[in-house]
């Protein structure tokens, strides 16, 4: 890895492939990976964009990246820091190579990382010193310390490598909620890489698994899928169709779980040989759990035949899968007795049980061997041979004995590992503090003095921007508002004026209709008096017509005058009476003019004048409380349906257009001055008959 115009050397480079491995650039910028001809490699650094490759033959890969020229500069301080970042790396490289022989090495190499960070308090080395430690507690299944680990390097800088191996430890904790938490938002990251973007769908799918929630699992898989075909990942293919096998068959959904197993073994006879193994168990163990013993058989078989053809080292990477049930001859010749076993086939069981325990002797795995010989001896004593079984159950609680022995050398073991652990973990968490400690003190002290010679300046900056910019925003607020509140009151106000000018002609037109009628009938005497009655009406309506409230005792006079006048002409159809509850105060109470004089013409007009007898007009006032006001105008007329009908279509909409501006009229000064009035209309009864008109008013 080198910069394609000086070929200066870029260590600290992640290089991973699809198959899960790992490592990182040395100083001399050269990397050394397991990976095989159709197999990706990523490269992720902050110096660059990062890549993919696929193999396509078996020579070395040369990385050349365009535009990295480091800088010449060459003061002391700059050889200082390139030094201490290539001993870092190199500390990096030897933690992650111990990490499988020698936790104890792996982890001191990681606390020297640290610690040769000094002051420089460079994060990005810092969260590769605290990634790689949480892969080393990952890999030896201390998923408490991985986590926390991981968390720290996130906090540190956050990557999507180290937020991916988060997630995957959560799952192995079986803290599967967290582990969605931590992919839902990574896969909304849009410079994810393929290979990242497969493996966050392949955990979240393992999270969901965990949580039983198979259908949400499949779903994420084949997203994990689809990626992985589309780019070719032979690897995640397999894995993908695997565990959506195990998906389906987790719900016993045998013919679906069949054809994914199916896939993923096809898929893995054109990939490497130890692959093979390991899905033609997984589909061994399927058939067994169905009870189809004999294609149980048949696929172990198989991988006894590819095992024998392996490599050691094939062999053991072929076996990591879980300690409890690593796939080796000795535990494969056990599980096809098993198979024979269940089918009562006792004599071809025994020559795999005694496979079986001599191959775990020979590899002094104790736990294949006690079940081995304890199978053993029960098919003896089913077959009624029972010197044998008695030979092999001597053999079997000798074998116990030994197991135990071993058992208890384990838990010693463990118990100075978990020591070791603890020990390594406080001390690096020792050297981190110290680390921010000093980091936290340099900073201090560089920053001081900048600080000093900034802070008044900035300061009186600051505050005379925000004070001029305070000032521009409340004047331009308050220029606004008023200039906002006062269109909106003339808007208002012109309106309430072109209502008022529409009522008035309106009630005029109706009035001299009046005075028509008794010129018609050549009743002079009427029509003089209609005239100077009606004269002193309008005298007052155009007194008011500019007002938008006047006193409720003018209006009061207005209305009785007015009633007056329309019971002039038409005596002979209703009677009239106005009643004011003794306690009002009329002249505490505003209402705007000619208000109620359309309902009360529209009670007489359209609602008693129709009717055969003689009808009543009843207005009333009376107190709700100390502050509202209940005006009521009944009428017992023909009712508003039955007068519907009798309407011409011009009348309609005559009166569509009076009460049309009645509603503006109320809805402009109740925005104006407040909810003040409200109007009710009903039929006065069940019949339809009559109507009731209830106005509330409420003091200014």
């Amino acid at each position: 890895m080198r910069g394609k115009e000086n070929y200066t050397p870029i260590s600290g480079v992640e290089v991973s492939t699809d198959r899960g491995q790992f490592t990182l650039t040395n100083g001399l910028g050269e990397f050394r990976i397991r990976a095989a001809i159709g197999d990706i490699i990523m490269f992720q650094s902050l110096e660059f964009e990062t890549v993919e490759h696929r193999i396509t033959s078996d020579e070395d890969v040369d990385v050349l990246v365009e535009g990295y020229l480091q800088d010449t500069e060459s003061s002391v301080s700059k050889k200082r820091t390139d030094r201490n970042t290539i001993n870092h790396q190199k500390f990096l490289d030897s933690a992650l190579i111990y990490k499988q022989t020698d936790l104890e090495k792996s982890i001191d190499f990681i606390a020297k990382s640290i610690a040769d960070l000094g002051k420089r308090g460079n994060k990005t080395e810092l969260a590769a010193s605290l990634t790689a430690l949480g892969e080393i507690y990952a890999y030896h299944k201390q998923y408490d310390l991985a986590i926390t680990n991981f968390k720290d390097a996130l906090a540190a800088r956050k990557t999507s490598k180290t937020t991916l191996l988060l997630a995957r430890v959560y799952v192995d904790n079986k803290e599967f909620e967290e582990a969605k938490t931590e992919l839902t938002k990574l896969i909304k990251v849009k410079n994810l890489t393929a290979i990242q973007r497969v493996g966050a769908y392949e955990t979240l799918g393992d999270a969901h698994k965990g949580l039983q929630d198979f259908g949400e699992a499949e779903d994420f898989y084949r997203e994990g899928l689809k990626i992985a075909e589309k780019n070719q990942m032979s690897s995640k293919i397999i894995d993908l169709n695997s565990k959506i096998g195990d998906s389906y068959a987790s719900q016993n959904k045998v013919l679906e779980a069949e054809g994914f197993y199916t896939n993923s073994l096809n898929l893995s006879r054109s990939s490497a040989p130890e692959r093979v193994v390991k899905e033609n168990e997984k589909v061994a163990d399927f058939y067994s759990d169905k009870n189809r013993y004999d294609e149980e058989i048949q696929l172990r078989k198989q991988s006894l035949d590819e095992l024998q053809h392996l490599p050691r080292t094939q062999k053991a990477e072929a076996g990591t899968t879980t300690s409890s049930d690593t796939i080796t001859t000795q535990r494969i010749n056990y599980k096809i007795a098993n198979a024979y076993i269940a089918q009562n086939k006792l004599d071809e069981a025994i020559p795999y049980l005694q496979k079986s325990i001599v191959e775990a002797d020979t590899d002094n795995d104790l736990v294949v061997k006690k079940d081995a010989t304890r199978k053993l001896s029960e098919v003896y004593r089913y077959k009624g041979d029972f010197t044998k079984a008695l030979e092999s159950y001597q053999d079997y609680v000798a074998v116990v004995d030994s197991l135990y022995i071993q058992k208890e050398q384990e838990i010693s073991r463990a118990a100075r590992f978990n020591r070791e652990i603890a020990t390594s973990q406080n001390r690096i968490s020792s050297l981190e503090q110290e680390r921010q400690l000093s980091q936290s003190k340099y900073d201090l002290a560089l920053t001081e003095q900048q600080l000093f010679e900034e802070t008044s300046k900035r300061q009186k900056w600051i505050i005379y921007t925000l004070l001029m910019g305070i000032l521009l925003l409340a004047s331009t607020a308050f220029f606004f508002y008023r200039s906002n509140k006062q269109q909106k009151l003339a808007n208002n106000l012109l309106a309430l004026k072109s209502l008022r000018t529409q009522m008035n002609p309106h009630f005029i037109f109706n009035a001299l209709n009046s005075v028509n009628n008794f010129i018609a009938k050549s009743d002079e005497r009427s029509a003089n008096r209609f005239l100077s009655e009606f004269s002193v009406l309008m005298r007052s309506v155009l007194e008011n017509s500019e007002e938008d409230f006047i006193p409720l005792s003018e209006e009061l006079e207005l209305l009785e005058l007015y009633v007056k006048l329309e019971h002039s002409r038409f005596a002979d159809k209703f009677d009239y009476k106005i009643e004011i509850e003794p306690s009002i105060d009329v002249e505490a109470f505003h209402i705007p003019p000619m208000l109620l004089q359309p309902y009360i013409e529209n009670a007489i007009w359209h609602g008693l004048r129709y009717k055969e007898e003689k009808g009543l007009l009843h207005i009333q006032l009376e107190p709700l409380d100390n502050d509202t006001l209940k005006i009521e105008i009944i009428d017992d007329g023909i009712g508003r349906k039955k007068s519907k009908k009798l309407k011409t279509q011009n009348q309609r909409k005559q009166k569509s257009k009076g009460m049309g501006n009645i509603k503006k009229r109320l809805g402009i000064l109740n925005e104006m001055h407040g909810n003040q009035i409200e109007v009710e209309i009903v039929d006065l009864n069940k019949d339809g008959t009559g109507t009731r008109v209830t106005l509330k008013l409420r003091k200014q």
